[in-house]
């Protein structure tokens, strides 16, 4: 059973001890570490994360990646100033301690300096999506990614190849369109996937979390992690809004 703690509503507590547990680690296990919940978040607290969206319009930063990505992005940098709901439900004990059931790994929240510690994905323009990839780790452990549903009027979908680098393991394609309050969690180096173009009149917006095994990043890696983001993400006020404002 999972007890109350900082962050943590009684709502939420009582869908995590609702959930099987056992067979979803069982599932998460048989997909190669992939598992998608539907009607995860309890609505009370998926009307909540809606809300906060809503003050974030002005604030993302739209990308564009020749052959690759369009759309927008929010670091955790800005959500921390705008929506601290979510950095709560970020911190949330009961739902870390669920994750590392689900998972058997001992999981870690990311450094405070991470933009993608937790982050909002908009798709609000024609064309908006990302192409085929991975959540590549550059931390010396594994890291694993949370996706949760929260605006979806669009005809966008994602789309996931199960088992691509399991030697002797048929490749399972799949696709899936996330609900508001839907989850999918998997381990970021083993699943390939997309997220399909958005249409005119189209929005899409999810939240994603991020958790590692291990916190420490060798300084090389992080320039890398740290330009791919204010590229491809969020801008270099974002990524480098620390530096920027003269705070260590």
């Amino acid at each position: 059973m999972f007890a109350s703690a900082t962050g943590d509503g009684p709502d939420l507590i009582s869908r995590l001890n609702s959930l099987n547990l056992e067979g979803l680690r069982g599932e998460y296990a048989r997909q190669g570490s992939f598992l998608y919940v539907e009607n995860f978040l309890p609505p009370a607290l998926t009307a909540r994360l809606i809300a906060a969206v809503g003050g974030m319009s002005g604030l993302v930063n739209r990308n564009y990646l020749p052959g690759h990505k369009r759309g927008g992005s929010v670091s955790r940098h800005v959500i921390d100033a705008q929506a601290p709901i979510i950095a709560e439900l970020y911190r949330s004990t009961a739902l870390l301690r669920w994750l590392e059931q689900l998972t058997g790994e001992r999981l870690q929240l990311s450094p405070r300096g991470d933009p993608h510690a937790y982050a909002l994905y908009f798709y609000t323009r024609p064309g908006d999506h990302i192409g085929w990839h991975y959540d590549t780790s550059y931390y010396a452990g594994r890291r694993y990614t949370l996706l949760l549903g929260l605006i979806d009027d669009s005809s966008c979908r994602l789309d996931y190849q199960l088992h691509t680098r399991e030697a002797g393991i048929p490749t399972v394609s799949g696709s899936i369109k996330i609900a508001p309050g839907g989850l999918v969690v998997f381990d970021g180096d083993a699943l390939r996937h997309r997220i399909t173009s958005s249409l005119p009149g189209e929005t899409r917006v999810s939240l994603t979390f991020e958790y590692v095994t291990d916190t420490y990043m060798h300084p090389g890696w992080r320039l890398i992690s740290n330009m791919k983001d204010a590229f491809g993400y969020f801008g270099f006020r974002q990524v480098f809004h620390r530096f920027l404002s003269g705070r260590k």
